[in-house]
């Protein structure tokens, strides 16, 4: 797959989770673990700064600061995996999946998630 496919494909893909925080706050809040302040700031910030660097990915000048900052989002968002987990991987009347699933999405999903932004920084 071309480069600028793979660069596509992120910024769209990080744009849409961002604006995603903002239409359906109700599945993301009780993925935040509850150790943590000021939940619907955190889930909007997160939505925020991912529509941004999805937008900054696309971008020559901005694409690699964009990167750097996504793989410094998914290792914040790495508690609220381990969180998940924590909690049976099941939320009443939100997000439930077998527990293995969690577990490749922490393990599998989150490490690809992470080298797929390292690709695109290296412009």
């Amino acid at each position: 797959m071309k480069k600028k496919v793979v660069i596509w494909l992120m910024g769209l893909f990080y744009m849409i989770a961002g604006v995603n925080h903002f239409i359906n706050p109700d599945f993301y809040l009780p993925l935040i673990p509850d150790y943590l302040p000021s939940k619907n700031f955190i889930n909007l910030s997160s939505g925020f700064f991912e529509v941004i660097l999805g937008l900054g990915v696309l971008f020559f000048l901005t694409r690699k600061i964009a990167s750097i900052g996504i793989i410094i989002l998914l290792f914040l968002f790495i508690p609220a995996h381990i969180h998940f987990i924590q909690i049976g991987s099941c939320i009443k009347d939100g997000l439930c999946v077998p527990e293995i699933v969690a577990w490749a999405r922490l393990i599998i999903i989150h490490p690809l998630l992470i080298y797929w932004a390292y690709f695109v920084s290296k412009n």
